[in-house]
């Protein structure tokens, strides 16, 4: 199964990825968030950087919701993130096979179209055949430019 560094190696194997620097791991594309670990708050309590969850960038509330129907041994979501096109991914319960799929989709749909095409028109890294990309599609993704929850 899956860990926070396999997280690590897939997310910095994409182009134009920057890792901030935080108690876990953060990575980020054009000055936007993709995947990063959960920052867990419990009533009265400090907030615990989570390294075994990775929040993951979706796109939109119906993915979400197909991802937290579909798959609850693997998703799953709190109040805080009540609107925002994110998930948090139980790291230990999935391969890196999926893995792989969820961290190169979160980061196309906020990476800039001229990356995603560059990703698509030759093999990347998360991708070594493009006839196999992850969500290929002749329509650029929406992204809708949502404040993350505060951290």
């Amino acid at each position: 199964m899956a860990d926070a560094d396999d997280v690590r190696r897939l997310a910095l194997a994409l182009p134009h990825v920057v890792e901030i620097d935080s108690e876990g791991f953060d990575f980020r594309v054009a000055d936007k968030g993709f995947v990063w670990s959960y920052p867990e708050r419990r009533p009265g309590t400090s907030r615990v950087i989570r390294t075994d969850i990775a929040v993951l960038y979706v796109g939109d509330e119906a993915e979400k919701q197909a991802l937290l129907l579909g798959e609850p041994d693997l998703f799953f979501t709190t109040p805080a993130y009540d609107g925002l096109p994110l998930v948090m991914l139980r790291l230990a319960r999935v391969g890196v096979d999926r893995l792989t799929e969820l961290v190169t989709d979160a980061w196309r749909m906020r990476a800039p179209d001229s990356l995603v095409g560059g990703l698509d028109d030759g093999a990347g890294p998360a991708n070594p055949d493009p006839s196999r990309a992850i969500g290929r599609s002749s329509d650029p993704p929406a992204v809708r430019h949502l404040p993350r929850p505060s951290r």
